[in-house]
């Protein structure tokens, strides 16, 4: 029997999802994030707006960043 559990992933821990969070910020800053400042610091409430930008621009990679970090 399938058990859902197995089928997925484990969602990453509340620190690594902000150090994925920080990680998206830089890489995709000119194509997302173009409008805040490069040095912004990102904190763990600001995840999902990081994930919506992600979704909105940030193309496929982005967008299956998002899914992987808003878990």
């Amino acid at each position: 029997m399938n058990d859902p559990a197995n089928q997925n992933p484990t969602p990453p821990l509340p620190v690594e999802k902000l150090a994925l969070a920080r990680q998206a910020f830089r890489d995709f800053h000119a194509r997302c994030f173009w409008f805040m400042r490069p040095d912004a610091v990102i904190v763990e409430e600001e995840i999902p707006y990081i994930c919506q930008r992600l979704r909105a621009d940030g193309g496929s990679s982005g967008f299956q960043l998002a899914a992987r970090l808003c878990q």
